[in-house]
């Protein structure tokens, strides 16, 4: 036999060998479950986010601006000695729009183009307010300054990070759960995890209100409930043999 004929024999032999554990290896499949485990975990708000704006019309662009500048003004003048700090204030929003009019077609049936007539100026101001007790007066003062438009109100929390951890160890312990409930019907045990992820969703308002935080008589009434965060995780245990 030639050298390159045992080569080729070596090599061909070598491929054999290597090869027969790959194919082990790929049909060695860990039996396994795979969940999905919810958890969720419930905190009152501690800070609400308040979208106001100053709406202003004129005859002029500089009319209008000069009337939604006095106003908004006072109304972060109000904010600010009601203890608000600056960086819990921020502008959004700001826009100088003409008004336009139609005049009437003509009598040889000609549309004419549309005219300005005036201005109007928007003047958007985002506002967190820490102190919830006061946001119905904060709300109903703010309108009595000038605010007429907007006025959405969102409840939120400035560090939910604990919430949020106990709604992932809910998650958790609902998936474990799953799996050992399954594994009982199924007449087998739960092993070792062999892949656990999570999805992190939005708080969403719980319907739970509280009295507590109502605000006070006379001003707007608010009610603040609960903020809910959840988490999904995706859950894969081996099956112990």
């Amino acid at each position: 036999m030639s050298r390159t004929s045992l080569l080729v024999s070596f090599l061909l032999a070598a491929v054999v060998v290597v090869s027969a554990p790959m194919a082990l290896a790929a049909n060695d499949v860990t039996p396994s479950i795979s969940v999905s485990g919810e958890g969720e975990a419930s905190v009152a708000p501690d800070m609400a986010v308040l979208t106001l704006t100053v709406t202003r019309e004129g005859e002029t662009a500089r009319e209008a601006l000069s009337a939604n500048n006095s106003a908004m003004q006072q109304v972060l003048a109000a904010m600010r000695e009601r203890g608000i700090a600056d960086r819990d204030l921020q502008t959004s929003n700001f826009s100088i729009q003409p008004r336009y009019t139609q005049p009437e077609t003509t009598s040889s049936g000609a549309r004419p183009a549309p005219q300005i007539d005036g201005y109007t100026v928007r003047n958007g101001l985002t506002v967190r307010v820490r102190d919830l007790a006061a946001l119905g007066e904060i709300i109903d003062q703010s309108v009595s300054l000038g605010v007429n438009e907007g006025g959405g109100v969102k409840f939120t929390n400035a560090d939910p990070a604990k919430t949020i951890e106990q709604a992932r160890i809910n998650a958790v312990k609902d998936a474990m759960g799953r799996a050992e409930v399954l594994a009982r019907a199924a007449g087998v045990k739960t092993g070792k995890i062999l892949k656990l992820s999570e999805q992190f969703s939005r708080p969403r308002p719980a319907p739970m209100m509280r009295a507590s935080n109502l605000a006070e008589a006379g001003s707007v009434p608010m009610a603040a409930g609960e903020n809910s965060y959840s988490i999904t995780v995706q859950l894969s245990v081996a099956i112990e043999q």
